[in-house]
């Protein structure tokens, strides 16, 4: 199958509608940390969990946190490594696609000023093709309060030398109603 036809079969199937009753099994799960009730958007994002389906899932995971990581400590350098040269991000004016790494970099680095991250963010699904070199991460956004504010979606890349990089991303914002909901407005 063509790279590209299989990004757009794997998209297809990880983002059809899914029901609690059929979501994959939590277990096994990477451990989140323990906060009690999260006060702020990185001891949101520590609690949690992500469900894990495929091969090097649990290593996609620990990517994807590690890339939220680069947001709590104010480093776009460190953000800027996970950005594969090529990658589409659905995040540009007016919701606009940025496209390659330094128009990401040109338009996200604005997050990244300041002493405080404005948001914060965890996998809460992923899933990676049999193949082990495509994968994708899904999850809750939290504001600085701890509030869950959108999710976000990232297609990644294994490459030749093992590293995974961001090909897609994308965000959405949650209707008011449901960011202010209590407690897991998650589909």
């Amino acid at each position: 199958m063509r790279p590209v036809v299989a990004v757009i079969v794997f998209l297809s199937l990880a983002c059809s509608p899914m029901s609690r009753a059929d979501e994959p099994p939590a277990s096994p799960a990477v451990s989140p940390s323990t906060a009690s009730t999260p006060g702020t958007a990185v001891e949101a994002a520590a609690a949690v969990e992500a469900a894990l389906s495929g091969p090097d899932a649990a290593e996609v995971a620990e990517v994807e946190r590690a890339f939220a990581k680069t947001m709590a400590d104010r480093d776009v350098e460190a953000f800027a490594s996970f950005l594969h040269p090529d990658t589409v991000w659905f995040s540009g004016p007016g919701g606009s696609a940025l496209h390659g790494r330094e128009a990401v970099l040109a338009e996200w680095s604005k997050f990244y000023e300041g002493p405080d991250a404005p948001f914060a963010w965890a996998p809460d699904r992923v899933a990676v093709m049999d193949g082990g070199r495509l994968a994708m991460s899904m999850g809750p956004v939290f504001s600085p309060d701890g509030k869950k504010i959108a999710r976000f979606t990232s297609v990644w890349q294994r490459g030749d030398d093992g590293r995974w990089l961001i090909l897609f991303d994308k965000g959405e914002s949650l209707p008011a109603a449901v960011s202010a909901a209590a407690p897991d407005p998650t589909p």
